[in-house]
């Protein structure tokens, strides 16, 4: 059982889950500014509602490529924790490929189209 984690969109999240590359069932969420703490119950209760473990998983697939800075990282670290806590690999789906191996897991690294703008910096007089 593959999970596919795409929130490089802040406007919609996608989950779903697939087997041998064909999607069983997908969920699209408008979490906007609350991915962060909806990601991980969203998940959870994807996998309740099809009566599967956490445990069934067996590999992770998460977009990695351009969307939002803070949205596509939400989607990397959440794929890659869940990856390292269940030791399977993740994969990109832009690449179908891990960016890093090492002897229990694999890692994705976000690929960001535009360098970060977190806000402005401030300007101070001294």
């Amino acid at each position: 059982m593959t999970l596919y984690i795409n929130t490089a969109s802040q406007a919609e999240t996608i989950i779903a889950l697939m087997n041998d590359n064909q999607k069983l069932v997908s969920k699209k969420f408008k979490f906007g500014r609350h991915q962060a703490e909806k990601l991980l119950p969203a998940i959870d209760k994807l996998l309740k509602a099809n009566k599967l473990k956490l445990t069934k998983i067996k590999k992770i697939m998460v977009a990695s490529h351009g969307g939002s800075f803070t949205s596509l990282r939400i989607g990397v670290v959440t794929a890659n924790a869940l990856g390292y806590a269940l030791k399977v690999p993740v994969v990109s789906e832009e690449s179908g490929k891990s960016d890093k191996i090492f002897s229990e897991y694999s890692l994705i690294e976000p690929v960001y189209s535009s360098e970060p703008n977190i806000g402005q910096a401030k300007i101070r007089d001294f």
